[in-house]
């Protein structure tokens, strides 16, 4: 069976406080992203897990498919799995896409062998993962807080516009991004920001990363204007970065920035 999980953005992004176990708090809204990988899973004489499309760093035994297999085997007695990943959403880019590689296994995995678990069961499993693992269960646009694995239900569709995605050939770390973060609570939350009109949204919604992100790293702070330039009614860095998104009423053109960058566009 074949499943194609999707990417994620962080519409605003605030890390409120440091916590006593070394991860911050925070507050952003998450919503769905039309970049999809290709996850298939068969059942197999032993455990297995391939790649294809962009390559994965790292060692392929710490893929979050495979963590994702170990946690529900404790509690079910599951065959082995042959799984193939087909990657595309990009990596590195504040989109959550190994988090969603995760959800959408598990979810495969539930359906596949009958698992019974329902989505607050599947929830409480992938947040051991990953923090944003959870989101992808529902995978319907949230208010996210504590370690972005809580979660709020927000009005929010963007249907009506056009999202793009600009990926510049650089790589954020996770450390590297909040290495550079002093933590605040935000005057008004973002879940309020949001039913602005999203015109209002540049002038009032923003991602704490942005500001030392872009100081090392100019090319990202030269798309978001780009995207600006090109009529977006809201751009931003998408969690830790290093994707910039914009929203447009219109269809741009963004050939100028497609040179040198990853450019999705109609998402």
């Amino acid at each position: 069976m074949i499943v194609f999980p999707n990417a994620k953005i962080n519409i605003g992004l605030h890390i409120t406080e440091r916590r006593p176990d070394g991860y911050h708090n925070l507050e952003t809204v998450f919503y769905p992203l039309m970049i999809k990988d290709a996850l298939e899973v068969i059942e197999s004489k032993e455990l297995n897990f391939q790649s294809s499309g962009i390559p994965i760093p790292g060692n392929s035994s710490g893929n979050l498919c495979l963590k994702a297999y170990h946690l529900i085997k404790r509690d079910f007695d599951i065959p082995p799995v042959s799984i193939h990943l087909h990657k595309h959403i990009p990596i590195g880019a504040g989109l959550g896409g190994g988090s969603a590689d995760a959800a959408f296994f598990l979810k495969l995995m539930n359906e596949t062998f009958n698992l019974s678990l329902n989505e607050d069961d599947m929830m409480n499993y992938v947040r051991q993962l990953g923090a944003d693992c959870a989101f992808f269960i529902k995978n319907k646009p949230v208010y996210a807080l504590e370690k972005g694995d809580r979660f709020e239900p927000v009005k929010l569709d963007l249907s009506a516009y056009h999202i793009v995605l600009v990926m510049p050939s650089v790589h954020v770390s996770t450390a590297e991004a909040y290495g550079g973060i002093k933590p605040a609570a935000p005057q008004v939350s973002v879940r309020e920001l949001i039913q602005q009109p999203i015109n209002e949204w540049k002038h009032t919604i923003t991602n704490d990363f942005e500001k030392h992100i872009f100081e090392a790293y100019p090319v990202i702070r030269l798309i978001k204007e780009a995207l600006y330039n090109a009529g977006a009614l809201y751009a931003s860095m998408s969690g830790s970065g290093a994707s910039v998104f914009g929203i447009f009423n219109e269809m741009p053109d963004l050939s100028v920035l497609e040179a040198d960058n990853q450019v999705f566009y109609n998402l």
